[in-house]
């Protein structure tokens, strides 16, 4: 079956649902969205905001869902994690399905909050913090996923890596300048003395003055 493109062979439960959406009633909105989200696609989906109608038994209702539908749809959040018929819900599907293998309990995360008990041993998907185009994508690839049963293998090649940039390297080591020339004379700083080829700022000279004492060597007397 197919609707704007995206084709799903469809499991349904016993009574024809695909899915059960488990929510707590601040979340609503969520499991509402979600819903859609599914049907416009073509699934089968048990949620209490749209089936759970005046006149309808709210316990029979709940019952069907956890047990008549192919999969149970967890909407976790703080107050989810709080829910008393929330923990009933999705631990029933995990009970029936404690290793995975059939994906009957699927978690989608609304909000940044822990997974309570054995729902932190589940994968899960986050529908928060991203676009609503790329929540719409994750939400109908792990439904996919869940019921054929598939690898999430990409259908396009994954890029190839890029190198890791190198560490840098140590600073480079101090090379000594080169000295004046023989005979080669540089400006002193302001206030300096220039003797040779050492100039001393501030008028203080260090060292000797070896010009002076060549000087006092060839004079005689002196």
């Amino acid at each position: 079956m197919s609707n704007g493109g995206d084709t799903h062979s469809i499991t349904t439960g016993g009574d024809g649902w695909d899915f059960f959406v488990s929510y707590a009633q601040a979340d609503r909105p969520w499991a509402e969205w979600i819903a859609w989200t599914l049907e416009n696609t073509g699934y089968r989906v048990l949620v209490q905001a749209w089936d759970f109608t005046p006149g309808s038994n709210w316990v029979r209702g709940m019952d069907q869902g956890v047990a008549a539908a192919a999969r149970t749809i967890a909407v976790l959040s703080a107050a989810y994690a709080r829910s008393v018929y929330g923990a009933a819900e999705w631990h029933a599907a995990w009970s029936a399905d404690p290793t995975g293998a059939k994906r009957k309990l699927l978690v989608a995360r609304v909000e940044d909050c822990s997974r309570p008990g054995l729902l932190g041993q589940v994968v899960s998907l986050d529908l928060f913090g991203i676009p609503q185009d790329a929540a719409r994508a994750d939400l109908l690839r792990a439904a996919d996923l869940a019921v054929s049963g598939g690898r999430a293998k990409p259908t396009t090649a994954p890029p190839f890596p890029t190198s890791t940039p190198a560490a840098p390297g140590p600073p480079p080591f101090p090379t000594v300048q080169p000295n004046a020339g023989a005979g080669t004379t540089s400006a002193p700083a302001a206030g300096g003395i220039h003797i040779g080829a050492v100039t001393a700022p501030d008028g203080q000279a260090i060292g000797v003055n070896y010009g002076q004492i060549t000087q006092n060597r060839t004079t005689p007397g002196r």
